[in-house]
């Protein structure tokens, strides 16, 4: 089968993994206007990059499935609403989603954001000099989790271990190696807060209202995903916000006279660059997509990236617009079932912190000696933001 696959799909045979996490859109361009479904040797499976085929694929949970043993995450954390499809999906998802409406989150979650915007932009240096990925987004987002979850007897630090062990195993199984064993161990001292949240019946918690409908290894394999979700791209989506934003001084002008114009700028970032790259799928039944034939048990992936810079829908789509008028077509989130829970939520989040950050901070600017871009295959964000701002005297 590959064979004919490399020689239908010369451009995905020469594309590398490499390149799609270092620099990937002239070449996500170049798959999307030739071969929009694309067979890549290094992927070992598809990669869709138009935006409508991508719609297709993610709406279409019957043809286009999480549920596959090869889902890494599932095999570190167990079946969640992540890594399942149908029914189970619903039930799973489903005792999660009250906080996580708009007005729930609004009223649930606004004056958590504020006081920890506030408390972080308070402990930044006095120089005026500051990496404010690891120092503000990181923190911000680990915090905001951290209350989502109303783990008893925990901390934002434990929950930060938990996750960077986690990711690390599951980044180990996506990358063909065997998981260390650091990630089995968080996630199970991460299953007993769990297990001690749900006991705890003198404390309201998210996790303790799920606990009516699902078991608590399944409560536990949810509150996994949501910290995962909740910490790993909502750092991106802050830090790569702040980026575009901070390096467009033209319209981070306009965007200081009218703080309207923010939802729009965080918008197109998310366009721009989503913090979630590509998400999986596993094809359940031969299929045509697109040009391509798809059988039973591809691997299809679906660039984010790709299809946000569809020319069919966002004209002059590499330029950086705060006014664009359709950015909320964009996929950042995903679509269809697998909709991102915390969408509302990670937007608020966003949006207070960038406008506490340039009220408080005069002058907020990169700093030129420190130029980044954002990099990663799966997840996309700068390494390290370092940024300056006017001191004061």
């Amino acid at each position: 089968m590959t064979p004919h696959l490399v020689d239908s799909c010369p451009l995905g045979a020469e594309t590398t993994l490499a390149e799609l996490a270092d620099d990937p859109h002239a070449r996500l361009a170049l798959l999307r206007a030739h071969e929009p479904v694309s067979w890549l040797p290094e992927l070992g499976g598809w990669l869709v990059t138009r935006r409508d085929l991508a719609l297709t694929v993610m709406r279409d949970s019957g043809t286009f499935t999480v549920d596959d043993p090869r889902f890494s995450t599932a095999q570190v954390v167990g079946p969640s609403m992540l890594s399942l499809d149908g029914d189970e999906h619903t039930r799973h998802r489903e005792p999660f989603n009250a906080p996580f409406r708009p007005r729930d989150v609004r009223d649930g979650f606004t004056a958590c954001i504020e006081r920890e915007t506030d408390r972080l932009i308070t402990a930044l240096p006095p120089t005026g000099a500051a990496e404010l990925r690891r120092a503000f987004a990181g923190p911000l987002a680990v915090a905001v989790v951290t209350e989502a979850l109303g783990l008893t007897g925990t901390t934002a630090d434990t929950v930060l271990s938990w996750y960077d062990a986690i990711v690390r195993s599951v980044s180990d199984i996506t990358a063909g190696h065997t998981a260390s064993s650091a990630g089995t161990a968080a996630y199970a001292q991460l299953r007993a807060a769990v297990e001690a949240t749900v006991a705890d019946r003198d404390t309201a918690s998210l996790l303790g209202s799920a606990a009516g409908r699902l078991t608590v290894p399944e409560v536990a394999s949810n509150a996994a995903v949501l910290m995962f979700g909740g910490i790993e791209t909502t750092e991106a989506m802050i830090t790569n916000a702040l980026l575009h934003l901070l390096g467009h001084p033209d319209q981070l002008a306009d965007v200081r006279a009218d703080f309207d114009l923010l939802d729009g700028a965080i918008e197109e970032s998310l366009r721009l660059e989503p913090g979630a790259a590509i998400v999986d799928r596993y094809a359940t039944r031969d299929t045509v997509l697109g040009p391509a034939t798809i059988r039973r048990g591809d691997l299809v992936t679906v660039s984010l990236t790709g299809a946000n810079r569809d020319p069919d829908v966002f004209p002059d789509p590499d330029r950086f617009d705060v006014r664009r008028d359709n950015a909320r077509l964009q996929l950042a989130f995903a679509h269809g079932p697998h909709y991102c829970i915390a969408a509302h939520l990670a937007r608020l989040e966003t949006r207070i912190a960038l406008h506490r950050l340039l009220e408080r901070l005069s002058g907020l600017r990169l700093d030129p000696d420190h130029p980044v871009t954002p990099q990663g295959l799966v997840f996309r964000k700068p390494a390290t933001l370092h940024v300056l701002w006017d001191a004061p005297a």
